[in-house]
């Protein structure tokens, strides 16, 4: 059953009524940040529409962004960026973001829904919930901001680095961005540690250089 509510009763019947949802977007890429979410929403507010974001089309994440940005209580975000990825990896830096997020809150959580795996040193009583983004109505809210920020943020580097056509793929590692990175080398948001961009860098350098 997608984006029911049975994760949030369970924990509603507890006493907490604050919520926060947790997903994050960008562990895959070889390039550009890490970026997490953690919203909190209102008990009465339910959308059916809103579901796991990579089920939905640009345009409708757009949409269902801007009303959960409306009707949320708190959203927090949590950005890592790609030269703290390869210092620490993608597993802990995605927990760093999402840690990040949950301190951006106005009004602290007092439990947490977590896409995929449980936030490790944090004191706020937390599920981690295995495809939580298709399962949770307040994780997959998350999973739609997140989307939706990091995206923006890949066309703006579109700009710095058209020649990635970051706008198209998102750093994602499609054949057209290794192409790119065979023909123009690694630039500054490529994440060094990434085995497609370790190669290039070795075999074509720097872009620019």
């Amino acid at each position: 059953m997608k984006n029911n509510l049975f994760y949030e009763k369970s924990v509603w019947v507890q006493g907490s009524n604050f919520i926060a949802g947790i997903d994050e977007v960008g562990r895959g890429p070889l390039a550009g940040p890490v970026v997490a979410c953690a919203v909190i929403l209102p008990k009465e507010f339910y959308l059916e529409e809103i579901d796991d974001s990579k089920k939905l089309s640009s345009q409708k994440r757009e949409e269902l962004y801007n009303i959960i940005k409306k009707e949320a209580v708190s959203i927090g975000l949590g950005l890592i960026r790609e030269d703290v990825i390869d210092r620490i990896n993608i597993r802990q830096a995605t927990f760093l973001a999402m840690k990040k997020a949950i301190t951006r809150l106005k009004i602290p959580p007092d439990y947490l829904l977590v896409d995929g795996e449980k936030i490790p040193q944090i004191d706020i009583p937390q599920i981690p919930i295995f495809k939580g983004d298709s399962l949770s109505f307040t994780i997959s809210s998350a999973s739609i901001v997140a989307k939706v920020t990091r995206d923006r943020l890949m066309d703006k580097y579109h700009k710095f680095w058209p020649e990635y056509n970051f706008c198209s793929h998102k750093g994602y590692g499609t054949e057209e961005h290794l192409l790119c990175l065979e023909k123009y080398g690694v630039c500054p948001i490529h994440r060094r540690s990434f085995k497609p961009v370790t190669k290039a860098l070795s075999v074509r350098g720097l872009y620019g250089s």
